[in-house]
């Protein structure tokens, strides 16, 4: 498995990666990333319903769309992404749950999941996730908070509209709400205080270092060119964004 230290904290730069290697490689891939202030929803969700949109003009928050399915994150400084992308014949999506829970292990951090693959400490989630399928590669992606601002999250992942209500010109019929939780952050509930720099080094190592030594990976220029690309042809428009 291919591990990726994705410095860059574009949303959409970073979505569009995604798609790329789910879609363009075929070697295993572990990419590590964050992202500057965003609302991240789900393929088939709308913001009106998910985005207090008035609070993120307001405050620089981002918006943005990606392409596999489930609710609407938030992202800042404090959140930790992690995608995973393989080829597999026969997708186990509670492997990769399996995976972060046992970093957290790692960290002294004692997680249980849900059935929609959460994971919580003490009942107060820590870490969504999401998941696809493109012909035969699997893509699944969590985030994982560790010192994110829950006044800034739960503010803007405050929609006002019914997800069930059409609106006008729209194509979607009936949008996912998210399902809301109570949330905390894990540096709250290490034994050992840390910071997000040494936390961001625990986790790539982790993966680096799972079942031997898995090689880093750097993207091209060839790559970044085509990740560029598929940035401004679809997760950086107000089309793809905004669903209609």
């Amino acid at each position: 498995m291919f591990c990726i230290d994705n410095r860059c904290t574009d949303i959409y730069f970073n979505l569009a990666a995604e798609e790329y290697l789910l879609k363009q490689k075929r070697e295993n891939y572990f990419m590590l990333w964050q992202a500057a202030p965003t609302v991240v929803i789900g393929k088939h969700q709308r913001v009106e319903a998910e985005v207090d949109t008035d609070y993120t003009q307001q405050y620089g928050v981002k918006i943005a769309r990606r392409f596999s399915g489930g609710g609407a994150v938030y992202h800042d400084a404090g959140n930790v992404n992690l995608t995973f992308i393989e080829t597999a014949t026969q997708p186990d999506f509670n492997y990769y749950l399996q995976q972060t829970i046992d970093f957290l292990a790692t960290v002294g951090i004692i997680a249980s999941t849900d059935s929609r693959l959460g994971v919580y400490i003490d009942g107060q989630k820590i870490s969504g996730s999401a998941q696809c399928i493109h012909k035969n590669r699997v893509m699944y992606h969590c985030t994982i908070l560790f010192s994110t601002n829950i006044e800034a999250l739960n503010a803007s992942l405050n929609g006002r509209l019914d997800p069930e209500i059409l609106a006008p010109g729209s194509r979607t019929v009936r949008a996912v709400p998210s399902v809301k939780s109570e949330v905390t952050n894990v540096c709250r509930h290490l034994q050992q205080p840390s910071d997000m720099r040494r936390f961001l080094r625990l986790v790539f190592h982790y993966f680096l270092s799972e079942n031997g030594e898995n090689p880093i990976y750097r993207f091209t220029c060839s790559d970044i060119e085509a990740i560029e690309r598929l940035k401004h042809e679809k997760y950086a428009t107000e089309a793809w964004i905004w669903g209609n």
